[in-house]
C-alpha cells in the first residue's frame, strides 16, 4: 500500500500526535523508572466515579511504566455518611474528627473495609496488582494518642492518633513482588495497645520519608497552593520547603496538613512534593509525565530550580 492512500494518509495525521505525546513523556519515564511514588489519593477524586476510575488507570499506568506506586487514602465523606447511618454526630476540633471508641470502630469499618475494598478493586479491573493494606498491619504505621491545644489548652479528640514510628517492610515485600500496596491510614498505638485514627495527608508524608520515595503527590480540590487567595486564583507552580514553611501560618485549615505533610516529606529526603487537582481527569499522568506539569510543587531548599531542569535530563540522555 503506498502512502498516498487515504486511510494511511489519516492514519499517519491521526497518530503522530499520540506519538509526540510518548516521546515527550520518555525523558520522566527514564527519570522515574524505579523510583517510588507515594499517592495520596482523597477529595473529588474519591467520590466521583468517572475521577475514580482516571486515578485508578493512571496508577496502573505508572506501575507499567517501571514505577513503583503506593497508594494512601482516608475518606472522610466516606466517614461522615456511615457516622450518620449509625446516628454518631461528627464533630470536629482543631481541624480534626472527634474519634470517639464508638465512632473508630465505623471509621475502621468505613476505611478498611469499604473505601480501600473499593479503590483496590478499581486497581485490579487491570490485572492481580493492588494489595490493601491498614497502617495495623506489620506495624506499618505506629502511633501515640494526638492532643492538640486550643487556645493554649490541650483538648481531649479521641482516638486520633500522632504517628511515631513507620515499619515500610511489608510495603517494601509488595513492591518488590510487583504489586501496587494500598494504605488505609489506621495505625496500632505503641503504648495503649488502642487504634487509632491518622490524618491520611500526614500518612502519605511519612510513608513517603519512610520508603525514601522520590515524590509524594498528594490530590486535592483545589488547582494547587493559591499565590494570594481569595484575591487571586494564580497558582504557585514551585516553591522551596523554606519559602512553604514561612506561607504556613496564613493557609486555610484545610490545606495546613497536606503542605506540612509536603514540607516533612521534602525535609526527610523525599525529591519533590506536589499538590495537584483531584479534579482533573489523568493529573497524576499530566503532572509526572510532562514537561509543564500541573499543581504546585514543593522542593528541597538545596533544589530550587527542579521543575526547569526537565530539560536537562532531557539532554543527557540524548548524550
Amino acid at each position: 500500500m503506498s502512502d498516498s492512500h487515504p486511510s494511511g494518509t489519516t492514519r499517519k495525521h491521526t497518530a503522530l500526535p499520540k506519538a509526540r505525546i510518548l516521546v515527550e513523556a520518555l525523558p520522566w519515564l527514564t527519570r522515574h523508572h524505579g523510583k517510588v511514588v507515594v499517592i495520596k489519593f482523597g477529595g473529588n477524586a474519591m467520590v466521583n466515579e468517572e475521577l475514580k476510575a482516571a486515578f485508578a488507570q493512571d496508577v496502573v499506568f505508572l506501575r507499567h511504566a517501571g514505577l513503583k506506586p503506593v497508594v494512601v487514602h482516608g475518606g472522610g465523606p466516606q466517614i461522615s455518611a456511615a457516622l450518620d447511618r449509625h446516628g454518631i454526630v461528627s464533630e470536629f476540633k482543631a481541624g480534626l474528627r472527634v474519634t470517639t471508641e464508638e465512632a473508630m470502630d465505623v471509621v475502621r469499618m468505613v476505611l478498611a473495609g469499604q473505601v480501600q475494598r473499593e479503590l483496590v478493586g478499581l486497581l485490579n479491573q487491570h490485572g492481580p496488582l493492588a494489595v490493601g493494606l491498614t497502617g495495623e498491619d506489620a506495624h506499618t504505621i505506629t502511633a501515640t494518642k494526638h492532643t492538640p491545644e486550643i487556645d493554649g489548652e490541650p483538648v481531649d479528640i479521641g482516638r486520633v492518633g500522632e504517628i511515631t514510628a513507620i515499619d515500610t517492610g511489608a510495603i517494601e515485600a509488595l513492591l518488590a513482588d510487583g504489586r501496587i500496596p494500598v494504605v488505609s491510614s489506621i495505625a496500632r498505638s505503641q503504648d495503649d495497645g488502642h487504634v487509632y485514627n491518622v490524618n491520611a495527608d500526614t500518612a502519605a508524608a511519612a510513608l513517603a520519608a519512610a520508603l525514601g520515595a522520590e515524590t509524594l503527590m498528594v490530590l486535592t480540590d483545589v488547582e494547587g497552593l493559591y499565590e494570594d487567595w481569595p484575591h487571586s486564583d494564580e497558582v504557585i507552580s514551585r516553591l522551596t520547603a523554606s519559602q512553604l514553611e514561612r506561607l504556613l501560618p496564613e493557609l486555610s485549615s484545610g490545606m495546613v496538613p497536606k503542605m506540612e505533610g509536603c514540607l516533612h516529606a521534602v525535609r526527610n529526603g523525599v525529591r519533590t512534593a506536589r499538590v495537584i487537582d483531584g479534579r482533573v481527569q489523568h493529573s497524576i499522568l499530566l503532572e509526572i509525565f510532562t514537561d509543564e506539569g500541573i499543581g504546585t510543587m514543593v522542593v528541597p531548599d538545596d533544589r530550587p530550580h527542579e521543575r526547569h531542569e526537565r530539560h536537562e535530563w532531557h539532554e543527557q540522555g540524548e548524550s
